[in-house]
């Protein structure tokens, strides 16, 4: 029997002409609430990241098709699995676009990730799939739309791409912000608040995230208040599940916490950087 699972919760935002899809899996359970994303301008859809459970990625999927209309290209955002998992069962047939150092980890790398999460049985893809193309920082216009792409570097990931859409206000920064979860933390949280902190002085009104609903600067404000008291309990010592109690304690209302239980061994336990 195939595994059962919560439904996607799915908001839409229009601009006009053009409408923002943001799909979320589920909050509860250890899940981690992906948020993947579909931009569909008059005549094409752009999508963001794949999901990371085969189910979702799959829903994700369907909800596009659903929209009647084709699938210009998808992106990549980093190379974590939870953003590029889905790509096999559900965008196969799809142009993949990634930073070029993300294309080359997945090429290089995607299946040992892929055997590593045995464990998740049939959540798992069957097999890897890396995109295809690369994208480089730049300016592009996609039916109508423009779109302002940029390499971000050692915050959340080593190389992350952010896309923004600066005629509507709307910025997708996927793992820059967690919106409304526990974030994912590596030892480069004081440079992860200097980058949160420009998009503070930004025209920006919408950030688009990879884990959580769509929020606004209040929301990048409050993942750096989150960055900075991480920092302070690693400066005061705190470990692992230390760490983990104080955290959960200090922002209560952030919800998956299993987040903890994925990157408390690499922060604490010499494991690699990301």
């Amino acid at each position: 029997m195939p595994t059962e699972l919560p439904r996607p919760i799915i908001i839409v935002k229009a601009f006009g002409e053009v409408r923002i899809h943001t799909f979320v899996s589920a909050f509860t359970g250890d899940n981690i609430a992906n948020a993947t994303h579909i931009i569909e301008s008059p005549n094409k859809l752009v999508l963001v990241d794949a999901q990371f459970l085969t189910i979702y990625a799959r829903k994700f999927r369907e909800y596009a098709d659903h929209l009647k209309k084709p699938i210009e290209r998808l992106y990549v955002s980093h190379r974590h699995p939870d953003h590029w998992f889905g790509l096999a069962d559900a965008f196969a047939d799809v142009p993949i676009y990634a930073l070029s150092e993300t294309k080359t980890f997945i090429e290089t790398n995607g299946e040992a990730s892929r055997l590593d999460h045995w464990k998740m049985g049939d959540l798992a893809p069957a097999k890897t799939v890396a995109p295809q193309y690369v994208v480089s920082p730049g300016n592009e216009t996609i039916d109508g739309v423009k779109y302002v792409f940029s390499e971000v570097v050692n915050t959340e990931i080593d190389f992350l791409l952010t896309i923004g859409l600066p005629d509507l206000g709307v910025f997708i920064l996927q793992d820059l912000i967690y919106s409304g979860t526990h974030l994912y933390l590596t030892k480069y949280m004081g440079n992860w608040i200097e980058v949160l902190e420009t998009l503070l002085a930004s025209s920006y009104e919408l950030f688009l995230p990879g884990h959580g609903f769509p929020a606004d600067k209040n929301e990048v404000a409050r993942n750096i208040e989150y960055l900075a008291a991480a920092r302070e309990a690693v400066g005061e010592g705190l470990v692992a599940d230390a760490f983990r109690d104080f955290m959960i304690q200090r922002y209560p209302e952030r919800r998956c916490p299993g987040i903890f239980d994925i990157y408390l061994p690499r922060l604490f336990g010499n494991a690699q950087d990301y």
